[in-house]
């Protein structure tokens, strides 16, 4: 525990409060020794880092909390499932840069609900670098996080109902491997006729 404290430039005393509030899992023990590795000093480190952006240690409990019980990576991302989108591997600190002030458990849990945020050890997960950028630009517009990732969920559905109906179109007239090869034409189609709607909805606006 010493050596534990000091290599996360805490106290002892501040060591063994982390651990009666839960905010560290416990130690490997073997019989009256008590083992802490690597993953007890990143988990330091990091609520030290959420410490100085202003987060309380109650938010930080919430928050581990979630993030103990949130889905693992393997959940997210799928066992070798096909996909165009890159996933981004960032520490809870990284993520509260990106959303400031915004990663509370509550919203970090709906991502996780959503599927947008998955575990890895100590770290997180984003599905997609292009889906953390929007969601990123948009509460940088001053929109909370809450309401983008409620409107994802919404997308979601109408995303859903897209795929769906483009694999039927596919799978009538050619075999299950076109919808992998084809999957660019329909992303086309969607960007044009949602840049189409947004025509639509700017000219009935004026």
């Amino acid at each position: 525990m010493e050596e534990l404290a000091r290599l996360a430039g805490i106290t002892v005393r501040t060591l063994r409060f982390y651990r009666e509030r839960k905010l560290i899992p416990p130690p490997r023990r073997e019989g009256r020794i008590a083992w802490y590795d690597d993953h007890h000093l990143a988990r330091l480190r990091t609520i030290a880092a959420l410490l100085e952006r202003g987060h309380t240690l109650s938010g930080i409990a919430d928050l581990t909390e979630t993030f103990d019980h949130g889905r693992d990576v393997g959940d997210l991302l799928g066992l070798g499932a096909p996909t165009e989108e890159e996933p981004v591997r960032l520490t809870p600190e990284e993520l509260a840069d990106h959303f400031t002030g915004e990663v509370t458990a509550e919203n970090l849990a709906a991502a996780m609900e959503l599927g947008y945020v998955g575990t890895d050890g100590e770290n997180l997960v984003h599905i997609s670098r292009r889906l953390l950028d929007v969601s990123a630009a948009l509460v940088r517009e001053g929109i909370p996080l809450a309401e983008v990732l409620g409107a994802a969920t919404r997308v979601r559905e109408h995303a859903d109902a897209l795929a769906e109906l483009f694999a039927d179109l596919v799978l009538r007239h050619g075999p299950e491997e076109d919808l992998q090869r084809l999957r660019p034409l329909a992303r086309s189609v969607v960007e044009a006729e949602v840049s189409l709607a947004m025509d639509r909805k700017l000219r009935k606006r004026d």
